[in-house]
């Protein structure tokens, strides 16, 4: 897992306080990707009770929602994977990697 980030932490806490997930891991992949920004990119997987019977677009734009003013303000990029509980035990608790950065300096 990545270093602990004011940024990771910031996501942290809103995410927290919003959906009281049973499981939520953040990582910053800023280092994967081109240009000088180290707060960018992250990948959130989130388990909660919320997303039960609700589709993935509508998780999606709930999370948007939640990070709406880190959007605006230095996160480029989300690599979002939401679960709810039962759909994360058929994952057996793994989530795909994020793909290579094809753009920017890298």
């Amino acid at each position: 897992m990545s270093e602990v980030t004011p940024m990771a932490n910031l996501i942290r806490i809103k995410v927290s306080e919003s959906l009281n997930p049973a499981e939520l891991i953040i990582e910053n992949e800023s280092h994967k990707h081109g240009g000088p920004a180290t707060e960018s990119h992250f990948k959130l997987t989130v388990v909660a009770t919320q997303f039960d019977g609700i589709a993935a677009v509508k998780r999606h734009q709930r999370l948007y929602a939640i990070l709406a003013d880190e959007l605006k303000t230095g996160v480029h990029a989300l690599a979002l994977h939401l679960y709810s509980p039962s759909e994360w035990q058929l994952s057996q608790s793994s989530v795909p990697q994020s793909p290579s950065c094809l753009g920017g300096s890298k």
